[in-house]
């Protein structure tokens, strides 16, 4: 193998990497040994017999040979494929060639276990479910996984450790053998054993259709087979349009441990001749341990798939006993997979998208997790949509064209992807099943709990004696009103907490509304907690507050005070089944000059932290509040710019609320300008809208003298508008 064509390829294919707009995540690198290496890989592209061998070979700095598929070759592919270190799978001296370099060193090696690409992702035979066995589907049928990768790896294993005692016993018999695989001496013989390195690797989102490169080929390219048109449409899809890649490396199989055998150690110090196809009486156990290794390998390999939400919407979908299913029930229910799931306790490797929170998919799906799906369901023809209804057709669950299946059916190749993980599987199903009364209330309970446990955990994290104020006042908590047909979320403001709209909650509550009090992240606990938090971060609380009184209540009215007023009307802009909107001082303008100098100082903590320096950093800026045993006495810059994002996105956003509104604000307050407030009226989109102005000279006007106007008032306008 010529190594200056190695490397020249290798750099060829980073320029080419450098190009795609695919986003490569590689997972458990340190799960790499050193040793001869063989890594299993599962295989869905083409494009892997490319890509693979260059980023393994960042990450041992070892070259990476593989073996590809005989009809790759063809042509002048083959040369390419061959200066990138790949070996035809027909080639007479493979067998000779991969064990000698193992032997040395001199390379590692990538070994497909399916035998070929597996286009339907189906590794179980549908037909036999119970079967334990992994069953690979291709064109004609089902066929077990090949052991080659761990018969490769118990041959070098046995001739590393049969050179090596040979060497100190028989140096004529360590010759002969040093000689049949052309090494110099034995000391080029790793002391460290063979490994093999399961590897899985998951694509995220697989969508095909036609792109630059399948056009160009189809159009400049004579002879071109339509199988290869649809491979590109699939691989050049995702190449060009960009995809997530989760390369996971699984932990190392040291095959030196099937070694132990009597039988196999006799034949390793036998004294007789020993050559590389000898019927030798250890031959029939290695046989047997390469097909236990091989079941060890593909389980390493399926369980370490990336879950993403294509995964858990395909698999819900195909799942779910009815024909038919409301959009709201199928997104509660994908959302109560990927939230009520331990994935932590089953051991299932999460999309980082999982990771965060998924109210997203309740609310306005602002990713696009839901869109993006339903609109490759209905353009495959395996759903139709009637207005709020999603009925499937025959196509999703048909038999699938093999070759075809990632252009025609991509839905069911996702949800086979996720068969292989039996604990989730099993736990999708019984989601699927679940009734829409269930799935209201477990998505309540859901979100109650949450609201608890994000706080008690924050609470203890970030709790400060000389500023941290009681539980009571962070709480988050509910108002249970005489009946379920209104509910209310109300928000409370910046540096404050939940009980600063306790009083308000109470009379709302007295009046029969059911109220829910979300704690917006990083308040009631300390300063420093809110110092990492974004105005995202508070958007979301809210919208967790508003999906559990949605699964409660028929009617929502949201409503806040301050910066929670702010949230209020933004949430009121993304959410269309809101009933009505209030905002108590809304601080579209703010009174406080200090806060014109926060970019500037965020800016200089920024740099300050980039030059390590961090004791002339000025994080926070001294508050004065009106309230000290709710309120944070200190401010943190980073904070202040998140409240300036939020209002700023929320400026844009105005004209967009067109359902019922009323405005609150005090005539002389201190913090909030009052001609902010005037603006914003004007802005906002609703016919339906009025604002009080109250001639008080404080901005708490929750609390204190002359507060119930503003609950009547707010009390007057829901029972107005529900």
């Amino acid at each position: 193998m010529n190594r200056y064509a190695y490397l020249t390829t290798n750099l060829a294919i980073k320029a080419i990497t450098g190009l795609s707009n695919a986003r490569f995540h590689i997972h458990g690198q340190n799960n790499i040994p050193k040793g001869s290496l063989i890594f299993v890989i599962n295989h869905f592209t083409r494009v892997e017999t490319l890509f693979l061998p260059y980023l393994i070979y960042k990450a041992t700095n070892i070259p990476i040979w593989s073996l590809a598929d005989y009809s790759l070759f063809e042509g002048g592919l083959g040369n390419f494929l061959e200066s990138l270190g790949a070996v035809s799978t027909k080639d007479p001296d493979r067998d000779l060639l991969m064990v000698k370099t193992l032997l040395t060193g001199e390379a590692s090696w990538i070994i497909y276990p399916e035998g070929r690409m597996v286009k339907t992702k189906q590794v179980f035979d549908k037909v036999k479910k119970n079967k334990p066995n992994y069953m690979i589907e291709h064109s004609g049928g089902y066929h077990p996984p090949h052991t080659g990768a761990a018969s490769l790896a118990l041959r070098t294993e046995f001739y590393r450790q049969r050179i090596t005692l040979m060497n100190e016993k028989y140096t004529y018999e360590a010759k002969r053998l040093l000689s049949k695989y052309n090494i110099d001496s034995a000391e080029k013989i790793l002391s460290d054993p063979v490994y093999i390195i399961p590897i899985n690797i998951t694509y995220y989102p697989i969508r095909a259709r036609e792109n630059i490169i399948s056009n160009f080929v189809k159009n400049f390219i004579e002879g071109i087979k339509k199988r290869t048109i649809e491979e590109l449409m699939t691989e050049g899809t995702m190449f060009l349009s960009g995809v997530d890649i989760d390369i996971r490396f699984g932990e190392p199989i040291n095959i030196s441990q099937y070694m132990k055998s009597k039988v196999i150690k006799k034949d390793i110090a036998s004294i007789n001749r020993i050559n590389f196809d000898d019927q030798i009486a250890s031959k029939k156990m290695m046989k047997f341990a390469a097909k236990n290794i091989m079941d060890r390998y593909m389980s390493s390999i399926y369980n370490r798939t990336t879950v993403n939400h294509d995964h858990l919407f395909a698999s819900i979908l195909i799942n779910t006993p009815q024909n038919t299913i409301t959009e709201t029930d199928f997104k509660q229910k994908v959302f109560l997979a990927a939230t009520t799931i331990d994935f932590e306790k089953e051991a299932i490797n999460r999309h980082t998208s999982l990771l965060d929170n998924q109210i997203h998919l309740l609310t306005n799906d602002r990713y696009k997790k839901y869109e993006n799906f339903i609109a490759l369901a209905v353009e495959k023809g395996v759903i139709k949509k009637q207005d709020n209804l999603i009925i499937k057709t025959n196509l999703l669950t048909a038999p699938q064209k093999f070759h075809k299946a990632r252009i025609e059916n991509p839905v069911a190749v996702i949800a086979n992807e996720s068969e292989s993980l039996f604990n989730l599987h099993d736990k999708l199903i019984k989601i699927a099943h679940y009734s829409k009364i269930r799935t209201k209330h477990l998505i309540y309970k859901e979100l109650y709990s949450k609201s608890r446990f994000d706080f008690e955990k924050d609470y203890k994290i970030y709790y400060n004696k000389d500023e941290s104020k009681s539980k009571i006042t962070g709480e988050p908590f509910v108002v249970k009103g005489d009946s379920t047909s209104v509910g209310v979320v109300l928000i409370h403001g910046y540096l404050a907490a939940p009980l600063e709209v306790k009083q308000l909650a109470l009379y709302l509550g007295k009046m029969g509304f059911w109220v829910c009090v979300p704690r917006l992240k990083g308040h009631g606990t300390s300063y420093y907690d809110l110092a990492e938090r974004s105005y995202i971060d508070w958007i979301e609380s809210v919208e967790e507050g508003y999906v559990m009184l949605k699964n409660r209540c028929d009617k929502i009215i949201i409503g806040g005070f301050s910066t929670g007023a702010g949230i209020a009307l933004y949430i009121a802009s993304q959410i269309f089944d809101i009933a009505g909107v209030f905002a108590i001082s809304p601080p579209m303008k703010l009174m406080d000059n200090k806060i014109v100098f926060a970019p500037f100082l965020n800016f200089w903590n920024k740099f300050m932290t980039k030059i390590k320096i961090d004791s002339i950093k000025k994080e926070f800026i001294e508050n004065s509040p009106e309230h000290p045993e709710i309120n944070y006495l200190k401010n943190p810059v980073s904070g202040i710019i998140e409240l300036e994002k939020l209002m700023e996105s929320l400026r844009a956003k105005l004209s967009a609320i067109t359902l019922p509104s009323l405005i609150i604000q005090a005539q002389n307050d201190p913090v909030v300008n009052i001609k902010g407030t005037w603006q914003l009226f004007q802005q906002l989109g609703s016919e339906d809208k009025e604002i009080f102005v109250y001639n008080f000279d404080r901005h708490g006007i929750l609390l204190g003298k002359n507060s119930e106007r503003i609950y009547r008032a707010v009390g007057s306008f829901i029972k107005r508008v529900s």
